[in-house]
């Protein structure tokens, strides 16, 4: 296929003020045409993209890229962020059952979603690396399996009796503490972490960056052939972004940071909590993450 011609993309690309712009048409390219899937959550279909290699071009959570590259997953990373947060407020307990400390967590049950989802990775980090939580003395409970199909918890996770759900088991005090996402679901819970937005943009201040979620991968075939299709897409996604006015461009502060140097202290701290917490066999150098022509890729 000559370098020129154009191809139309199957892609999965979640809907944020980051990717309206291109998703929505208003940003074009000459050389590539998009078959957008339609997903209200991006993560409801990472299982796809990394048991089926269902689409071209993909948003993709890190932790899931990570697992997938271990196991030779036909992907390979653009340094592009499309999803990246502060991720101390994610974890909470119900304040009526008295208050809990990050300290206090040794022996109590804490459930997470899946043992293998991005956002409970930086968590768990996090509690060890700053608060001294000995994450083997904390009982972790899970409700869902990996994405990636080849990997197994370690023996020491556990499964959630069949029919309960997190939310409810926290409020019944069957869990001690969980990591619910983005937003406390019900008032009677309460932050883990004192203060954490403060914690938060103190750690990204002082770690190289905030918390990266989600990155976008396209299919290995692809990017070989094509290295301008990989260019254009990095081109087109910067684009989107500003089209969006994030509140910060490059920064440490910046949620959706682009190039290969700007993701970099970011991408080496999820790498080491990957391989401590078990969910990787060794640690990956970053720039192994990506080929020739992405990682040279910057805005």
């Amino acid at each position: 296929m000559a370098d020129s011609a154009k191809v139309k993309l199957h892609t999965m690309l979640g809907n944020y003020p980051n990717t309206k712009a291109l998703k929505s048409g208003e940003i074009r390219s000459d050389l590539i045409d998009f078959d957008f899937v339609e997903v209200k959550v991006a993560n409801n279909l990472f299982k796809k993209v990394v048991r089926e290699a269902a689409y071209d071009f993909a948003e993709l959570a890190i932790v899931t890229y990570l697992q997938a590259r271990t196991y030779g997953k036909p992907y390979v990373l653009l340094p592009a962020v499309v999803v990246g947060r502060g991720q101390h407020h994610t974890i909470a307990y119900n304040a009526e059952r008295g208050v809990l400390e990050p300290s206090e967590l040794a022996g109590k049950r804490v459930g997470v979603r899946a043992y293998t989802v991005t956002t409970g990775t930086w968590v768990r980090g996090i509690l060890a690396q700053d608060y001294g939580v000995d994450l083997d003395k904390v009982e972790w409970i899970t409700f869902e399996d990996p994405h990636v199909a080849e990997y197994r918890d370690p023996d020491t996770i556990k499964r959630a009796p069949p029919g309960k759900e997190l939310l409810a088991m926290l409020l019944d005090g069957e869990l001690d503490a969980a990591i619910v996402g983005d937003k406390l679901p019900d008032p009677r819970l309460r932050h883990l972490i004192p203060d954490a937005e403060t914690v938060a943009r103190n750690w990204a201040q002082t770690r190289g960056g905030v918390p990266i979620n989600h990155m976008v991968v396209l299919r290995e075939d692809i990017a070989k052939s094509r290295p301008d299709v990989a260019k254009e897409l990095f081109r087109l996604l910067l684009a989107s972004k500003r089209a969006g006015k994030a509140p910060s461009d490059g920064t440490a502060l910046d949620p959706l940071r682009f190039g290969v140097e700007a993701c970099r202290p970011t991408l080496e701290i999820i790498i080491d909590y990957c391989v401590r917490q078990k969910l990787i066999p060794r640690k990956i150098a970053v720039d192994a993450l990506f080929d020739e022509t992405t990682r040279a890729l910057a805005p």
